[in-house]
């Protein structure tokens, strides 16, 4: 191995086989990360983003695991430190919504479900992740990005209250993280995406969310995945050097 590929930083992102993962994914091999492309289920995906980036010559590898199970992400990680030798960017971004429903319907399955994926998982990858990046434990330094929702400040009211609480509770695992790990050279940073244009609305049962809420949107449309991938990637990079705990709205105004 050269020493330009010695030298190439590496990101992991989970939940990178589509939407606003599999983006951003493909815009950090761009700009010269070699990507740690997570998945749960969907492997073909998965792949399809690994050949999309060996494609430009840039290097990618899948990885397996569900988030919401601990003993996944430890494997993952250890995986991780075999195949590649060092982590400096964590974009926690694996996420799930349900089908739309009043917080009097809810039942304990569908917010332990919520809640273990959306925020314990990402607890548990920015653990692991500063175990390896921070100077405290030997590390070099890294970044964090927290994929949050614009969810998390209006509340989501009959559609999907937990969801948006899962997004606030990234956003206190944003700003808490941030302030920890500041002078261990790790920048911890969150993106809140507003309407975006990926498959998860139709995973929840609402495939034309985007187009029927657009009017609510002062720029009138929703985003794209691109979108949200550029903010996220400034955030890991050098250009950013002098921020962290911020939330970045990437909402077209809403």
């Amino acid at each position: 191995m050269d020493k330009q590929e010695l030298d190439r930083k590496v990101l992991l992102v989970t939940g990178g086989s589509r939407g606003i993962g599999a983006a951003t994914a493909r815009l950090a091999a761009r700009q010269g990360w070699t990507v740690a492309v997570n998945y749960t289920t969907q492997a073909s995906a998965a792949q399809d983003v690994v050949r999309q980036i060996e494609s430009i010559g840039g290097r990618a590898m899948a990885f397996q695991a569900d988030v919401a199970h601990e003993d996944q992400i430890l494997r993952m990680f250890e995986t991780l430190d075999r195949e590649f030798g060092r982590l400096d960017g964590l974009v926690n971004n694996a996420g799930v919504v349900d089908a739309p429903q009043r917080v009097d319907g809810m039942s304990h399955a569908r917010l332990k479900r919520m809640f273990d994926i959306n925020v314990i998982g990402a607890f548990i990858c920015a653990r692991e992740a500063v175990r390896r990046m921070s100077t405290r434990h030997g590390g070099r330094g890294g970044a964090i990005v927290n994929v949050s929702s614009a969810a998390a400040r209006l509340g989501s009211p009959n559609q999907y209250v937990d969801y948006a609480a899962s997004k606030g509770a990234i956003d206190v695992l944003t700003l808490g993280l941030a302030q920890e790990v500041a002078a261990e050279g790790i920048r911890v940073n969150a993106v809140r995406p507003g309407l975006i244009e990926t498959d998860i609305h139709a995973s929840g049962g609402l495939p034309n969310r985007v187009r029927d809420l657009s009017p609510q949107v002062p720029m009138g449309r929703g985003g794209t995945a691109d979108e949200v991938a550029e903010s996220i990637v400034w955030l890991l990079s050098p250009a950013a050097s002098y921020t962290t705990m911020s939330l970045l709205e990437v909402s077209g105004g809403r």
